[in-house]
């Protein structure tokens, strides 16, 4: 009986074993494309096709990452929506730009997570399927200095560890450089294919950096001759910028952070969330109050102390936003 518990538990470690080593160097770099379909614009609006990127982490040498974001515009999208943590690596910035750079010809908007403003740390990754780390990433960017306009490029936490600044302001001004725009607590709006869209972002809910803005005035007037739609753009989806865009009038909401879970059970099932959304709602679509259409992307990268994904390929999304019937 011993040595047959003894054979069974063998099993039971070489499976776990060749599932890490497969998240690891096989899953990890499955990158796939999800399509969603959203009616969410005005009668007779034209489609308008938009292109969903978080969470890419970059660090360098990911050359097939890089590969694969730029091919990308073969999509022809009209919109590009990057809702933040971009890096994982202080140089990580050009392959950055490499990855982005035929994207950043399209009209597009921006947001930062925390990993756009501060490196990752080594930890336990398996810590993720049971703490919520938006507390402790909060007292760490208070720690540094609490505000981005007070964080200085390669200073580290005063509460120890390797919790550098990345350079943020130098991606930031790239992007503004080539024309996206940045959303950060901030509002702004774009035309893009006859279509008004009104938008509203926020700085980073889980370091709560978060101040809403609500929407411009103007993105509640409706003109029939003039299509117009208001979007929501954050990293980290918490529950109460969720209500916030729910009650401000969102009729879409864009956002990344959750990683869909990264390590999930089989089908893609999510454990956790890493914020306060339930974990069925880390990846893909759903409906906040039962109405309002919250595209969550489950991200490209990962930290690079955690380079493991299981049951939860990473994803860059096209979302078609088509007219509703009425």
């Amino acid at each position: 009986m011993l040595r047959g518990a003894g054979l069974a538990a063998g099993a039971v470690a070489g499976l776990g074993a060749a599932a890490l080593l497969y998240g690891r160097f096989v899953e990890l770099n499955r990158f796939t494309l999800r399509r969603e379909t959203l009616a969410v614009l005005p009668p007779g609006s034209p489609d308008l096709r938009v292109l969903h990127l978080s969470d890419l982490h970059m660090i360098p040498g990911q050359a097939r990452k890089i590969a694969f974001v730029r091919s990308l515009t073969g999509l022809a999208p009209d919109l590009v929506v990057s809702t933040g943590d971009n890096f994982s690596h202080p140089e990580a910035l050009d392959p950055l730009l490499e990855a982005l750079d035929p994207l950043l010809d399209l009209p597009g908007v921006y947001v930062p997570g925390s990993n756009c403003y501060f490196a990752p740390q080594l930890k336990n990754p398996a810590r993720y399927l049971w703490k919520d780390t938006s507390a402790e990433s909060a007292a760490k960017a208070a720690a540094v200095g609490g505000h981005p306009a007070s964080l200085a490029e390669g200073q580290v936490s005063a509460s120890g560890g390797d919790r550098r600044v990345l350079p943020f302001r130098r991606m930031h001004e790239h992007f503004d450089a080539r024309g996206w725009t940045g959303l950060v607590n901030r509002t702004d709006s774009l035309t893009v294919r006859g279509v008004r869209l009104d938008f509203s972002g926020v700085d980073d809910p889980h370091l709560g950096y978060d101040e809403h803005p609500g929407f411009a005035p103007q993105a509640y007037e409706r003109d029939p001759q003039r299509p117009s739609l208001r979007v929501g753009v954050l990293h980290a989806p918490y529950q109460r910028c969720l209500e916030r865009f729910a009650e401000d009038g969102a009729e879409v909401v864009f956002a990344g952070h959750t990683h869909g879970g990264q390590i999930c059970l089989p089908g893609g099932r999510a454990v956790v969330s890493n914020c306060d959304l339930e974990p069925a709602r880390a990846k893909g679509v759903s409906y906040q109050r039962g109405t309002v259409p919250v595209q969550v992307s489950a991200g490209l990268g990962t930290s690079r102390f955690a380079p493991v994904r299981l049951f939860c390929p990473p994803e860059a999304v096209l979302v078609t936003l088509t007219a509703r019937t009425r």
